[in-house]
Order: C-alpha cells, then sequence, then structure tokens
C-alpha cells in the first residue's frame, strides 16, 4: 500500500471511531453542545432525513434518541454545557439552524434547495470541506436525491436547467 494510501484508510478509520462514539453519545441521552468557537458542525442522520446542528448547537439529550448516524463537519469539537443558560442557548441554537433548513426546504423547486444548501454550507465552511461531504447528507437535509445535489455539484450533468 503506498504512503498516502494508507494514511487515508487510517483517517477514515479514526473518523469511523469517532462517530461511531458521538453516536453512541446521542443514543445515550448526553447533552452536548458543537463548540462555538470553530467552524464545525454536526450532520444528524435519523430515519428519514438528516439535520445539521452548527456552532453552539445543542446535540444528543432528547433531540437526538432517533439517531441512526452521525458525520462530523469540520474539526469538530463537542463540549459539556456548564450551565442551565448555556444548555438553554443551545437549545436556541440548535432551533435556528433547522429553521435555516426550514426556510432551504420551502422552496418548491429541488435543483433550487440543492443550490441553497450547497451555497449555505459554501459560505461557512471551506469548499474543500463541503467537497467531502456526501450527496447524501445534504440530499436527506432538503428532501432531495442525491443525484439533485450531484448534478448542482456538477453542472456538466445539469442539462435539464
Amino acid at each position: 500500500m503506498l504512503p498516502n494510501t494508507l494514511n487515508r484508510s487510517q483517517n477514515h478509520e479514526q473518523e469511523d471511531l469517532q462517530a461511531e462514539k458521538i453516536l453512541s453519545q446521542l443514543q445515550n441521552k448526553q447533552l452536548l453542545v458543537v463548540n462555538s468557537r470553530r467552524r464545525n458542525g454536526l450532520i444528524i442522520y435519523k430515519r428519514y432525513h438528516a439535520e445539521f446542528a452548527g456552532p453552539g448547537s445543542a446535540v444528543g439529550g432528547f433531540l437526538d434518541l432517533d439517531a441512526v448516524g452521525v458525520l462530523p463537519v469540520g474539526s469538530l469539537s463537542l463540549v459539556v454545557p456548564p450551565s442551565s443558560e448555556e444548555k438553554q442557548r443551545a437549545y436556541l441554537i440548535r432551533r435556528q439552524w433547522i429553521r435555516l433548513t426550514k426556510q432551504i426546504t420551502d422552496n418548491p423547486v429541488p435543483l433550487q434547495r440543492a443550490q441553497m444548501i450547497l451555497n449555505q454550507f459554501e459560505h461557512f465552511f471551506d469548499p474543500e470541506t463541503v467537497a467531502k461531504l456526501p450527496d447524501r447528507a445534504f440530499a436527506l437535509m432538503i428532501g432531495v436525491l442525491p443525484q439533485t445535489i450531484r448534478k448542482v455539484r456538477n453542472p456538466e450533468e445539469r442539462l435539464d436547467v
């Protein structure tokens, strides 16, 4: 195996272990907060959709008992909220992230929704981070097919726009 290939597989293994640990924490009702001092977040897969929890958002507790998977975005850092006021603030911030996603999903045109979610993520994260995120994650957040995300990412596939 080439050294780069080895490093890549080790990174994937570490990411998988991190995701498993986080999912276990969420399923065990542990309340955590996405570190608000970093450009990071967590995509939380549910049975039929996904949610994004950005900086300052509460994750876990009663919010994510139905989580079936997670995908860290950026250099994820989760912290334990130090006070009930911090918990309350984190719940409100999570609600704001959900509202932002709802505003995108209110658009009836799937390609436009796909463009909007990608624009939001590219505005907040660097293009390399966004490029690493799977089409399926975005699709589950906004209610489109993964192929729709792919079409927006790869304009040469967009013959119908």
